[in-house]
Order: C-alpha cells, then sequence, then structure tokens
C-alpha cells in the first residue's frame, strides 16, 4: 500500500467514526471526526457527510458550501447535489431547489435516486404543479417500490386531486 492509500483508509476510518457519532446524535463529536478526516485526505462524501451535520444544527449556508466542496472533488456523486436541494426546501427557496435536484437525478453515482424524485414532487408540488408533482413521486416508486416517503406523499397528493 502506498502512502496516499494509507491517508485515505485512515481519512475513511475517521469518516466512519463521524458517521457512528452523527447516527448517535453526538453532533460535536461528528463534525469533530469528519474535520480530521477531511484534513488528512479530502473526500466527497465526507464534506456531504458534514454537510448534513450542519444542516441539522440549521447552518444551511454552511452545510451548502460543504456540498459544493464535495461536488469540486466528485461531482458525478449524486448526494450533494440532492443535499443542496433539500437545504434550499428547508430554506423555503424551492424554485432554486430544481436545478439541484435534477442534477442529482441525472448523476452517475447517486444509489438513492428516490430521494431527490421525491424532493422534486415536494417542490412541484409545493409551487402547485400537482401532475408534476404526481409524475416525480411516481418516478421515485418506480426507482424504489417501498420508499415509503415516496407512497406517503403521492397517496395525500391524489387525495388533493380528487
Amino acid at each position: 500500500m502506498n502512502e496516499e492509500e494509507a491517508l485515505r483508509q485512515e481519512a475513511e476510518m475517521l469518516r466512519d467514526k463521524g458517521y457512528k457519532h452523527q447516527m448517535a446524535g453526538e453532533l460535536a463529536d461528528a463534525i469533530l471526526y469528519y474535520k480530521k478526516s477531511l484534513a488528512i485526505y479530502p473526500l466527497a462524501e465526507t464534506y456531504t457527510f458534514l454537510g448534513w451535520v450542519y444542516s441539522m444544527i440549521d447552518l444551511y449556508d454552511d452545510a451548502k458550501a460543504m456540498c459544493k466542496k464535495a461536488i469540486d472533488l466528485d461531482s458525478g456523486l449524486g448526494n450533494p447535489y440532492n443535499d443542496i436541494g433539500a437545504y434550499l426546501i428547508e430554506q423555503n427557496r424551492w424554485e432554486e431547489a430544481i436545478p439541484w435536484l435534477e442534477e442529482a437525478t441525472k448523476a452517475p453515482r447517486y444509489e438513492t435516486l428516490e430521494v431527490a424524485y421525491t424532493n422534486l414532487g415536494r417542490v412541484y408540488e409545493h409551487l402547485g404543479d400537482y401532475y408534476l408533482g404526481l409524475l416525480y413521486y411516481n418516478r421515485a416508486l418506480a426507482t424504489a417500490p417501498l420508499y415509503l416517503p415516496a407512497e406517503r406523499a403521492r397517496t395525500a397528493l391524489l387525495g388533493k386531486l380528487n
């Protein structure tokens, strides 16, 4: 193993520790481990996770900045695009979220495509375009038939249309 691979492994280990702290609700510790990881070897996933923690404490501008760093490192990773869109939704900047969410749906490395489709459905529903919202909820369910947030949103929207 060369030095770069060793640094990357150490950074991944620290990132994984940060994630465990984040899932336990220990956000300050998560931030600490993510920052240590990034200082050793910057990874797009780590920037994305750090952004997620910042969003959990309502630091949306910092969260979006971390996602943009992730995109700069790996433009093929879909998560940071979706996350920026989600943070804009949380800030009631619905229309600004659309291009970010659309980029997430095109990303070659994005394992939870249903999340971006559901977020697009939420945006269009909020903007009053119920049929486009329904289209995106259906796309989410075509991607992941058991994704409950999309199913619940779709069912509620169908209720509005009746």
